[in-house]
């Protein structure tokens, strides 16, 4: 019998792979400068990057999850976030009165007077979509999505944010990293979110007449088999649960953090 023990407790684990989703901090959006009249393009989505990894136990992996930007005039992009060697760009800030910021997703650009604005391209490719135009005295463009780019001002009324992307990785279909809806002339409407536009989801912040909104955070969703335990380090703030024969870790904030497994 302990012959036997032995023998099954040397059986060694098979290899180490990680499904990972990686979403950076959605960009902040922009808004009218104080004029009240033109309004702040979207803030495009976090990069979304999902695939795997192949791992070593005992091996420490870096780890972080990318704030929201700022909205506004002095508005920022959104923060990156890192798992291994996997860094997903934060979304490019909307414009206010100004070209969109380019980032995993761009930022749309926020309406002027004179002059037609660009919104921000996606960059580096493959994370995003670029983020919409806005034409002269009219509305502001929306934010770039991980699915698909912002769209242009339809005249007074906010070009829509680009659509996220969905992911069931942690057990639930969740839509990440949509651009933030454009904003309005004072009689116009807002541009429609294109998804993600909550905490840890990515999506980048609705362009506004008035008091500029911050981009959503980003996250990082690991699911790997169930006979490994993950060691969370450096800060690293996380819940971990099981989908089918799968530990899903889902990492809500971490400066500097790493992971390990064993």
């Amino acid at each position: 019998m302990l012959n036997i023990i032995a023998a099954i407790q040397s059986i060694p684990k098979p290899a180490l792979t990680v499904e990972y989703l990686v979403v950076a901090g959605g960009g902040g959006g922009g808004n009218d400068a104080g004029a009240n009249t033109f309004s702040g393009g979207g803030g495009g989505g976090g990069g979304y990057l999902t695939s795997t990894l192949s791992l070593n136990t005992g091996t420490s992996y870096s780890v972080s999850v990318g704030g929201g930007g700022t909205g506004g005039a002095a508005g920022t992009n959104g923060g990156n976030s890192i798992f291994s060697s996997i860094t997903s760009t934060g979304g490019g800030r909307g414009g206010t009165g100004l070209d969109g910021s380019a980032g995993g997703s761009g930022g749309g650009a926020g309406s002027d007077i004179a002059v037609t604005k660009n919104g921000g391209a996606a960059s580096p490719s493959g994370q995003g979509n670029a983020g919409g135009n806005a034409s002269a005295s009219a509305a502001a463009g929306g934010g770039g999505g991980a699915t698909s780019a912002g769209a242009n001002n339809s005249g007074l009324n906010g070009g829509n944010g680009g659509a996220g992307t969905a992911s069931s990785i942690s057990g639930a279909s969740l839509t990440y990293a949509g651009g933030g809806g454009g904003g309005p002339r004072p009689t116009g409407t807002t541009g429609t979110h294109g998804g993600g536009n909550a905490v840890n989801r990515g999506g980048g912040a609705n362009g506004v007449i008035g008091t500029a909104l911050a981009g959503n955070s980003g996250v990082v969703i690991l699911s790997y088999p169930n006979i490994y335990t993950i060691t969370l380090g450096g800060g690293v703030t996380g819940t971990t649960g099981s989908v089918g024969a799968n530990s899903v870790t889902t990492i809500t904030a971490a400066t500097a953090g790493t992971v390990s497994w064993a």
